[in-house]
């Protein structure tokens, strides 16, 4: 009498395709669990701004910040031999004003005449504008690096040049620039007419 035994083959082979399934199991297993590592490095740098300011004086000794046309200085114009509010045709008068940066300062700068009004917009004065050494050396026959070309129309700015102030050591106001205005009244400037007029100025620094 035979037997024939199947049984232990059909384990066998359950057998290989469990442990076929627990190799892709592992497999799967290995490939998310690889580490993934980063690293930051950082760098920080503090900035401050140097300091830029102009100031002005009439005298050329108290200097302050004029900084708009309803806080301009108001300039001394003198009429050699004569009164300074009587002006004649032909009559020139002169006044000084006088341009540093301050102390706190650390550039240079460019300056120029950026704006200039008068009332009446239609009196009969022209000006010029020129750097003189000092205060006392500015007259109505003073002459110097010309700023604004004698005969100006009051009221404009018409041939305008820049110049030059230079920033101080550290803890000194800068070099003075003095300017001389000459104003001279025309032929058809009107008896006993009041005319104001204001300029403004605009510094840039410059490294």
């Amino acid at each position: 009498m035979s037997q024939t035994v199947t049984e232990p083959k059909k384990q066998t082979s359950r057998k290989v395709r469990a442990l076929l399934a627990g190799g892709l199991v592992l497999g799967v297993g290995a490939a998310v669990t690889l580490a993934t590592w980063t690293d930051q490095e950082w760098a920080t740098g503090i900035f401050g701004a140097g300091s830029f300011n102009i100031q002005s004086s009439n005298d050329g000794a108290t200097f302050a910040d004029n900084e708009s046309q309803d806080g301009a200085a108001a300039l001394d114009f003198e009429l050699t031999g004569g009164d300074n509010l009587n002006l004649a045709p032909g009559a020139t008068v002169a006044a000084p004003f006088v341009l540093q940066l301050d102390a706190d300062t650390t550039y240079d700068a460019n300056v120029s005449l950026e704006e200039a009004t008068a009332t009446p917009v239609d009196a009969d004065l022209t000006y010029g504008i020129v750097t003189v050494d000092d205060v006392a050396a500015c007259t109505a026959e003073a002459t110097g690096t010309a700023v604004v070309p004698a005969g100006t129309a009051i009221g404009t700015t018409e041939g305008a040049t820049v110049f030059d102030l230079t920033a101080g050591a550290e803890g000194a106001t800068g070099a003075p620039v003095t300017l001389c205005f000459q104003v001279t009244a025309g032929d058809g400037l009107v008896e006993g007419q009041e005319i104001t007029a204001s300029w403004g100025f605009l510094g840039e620094s410059v490294e």
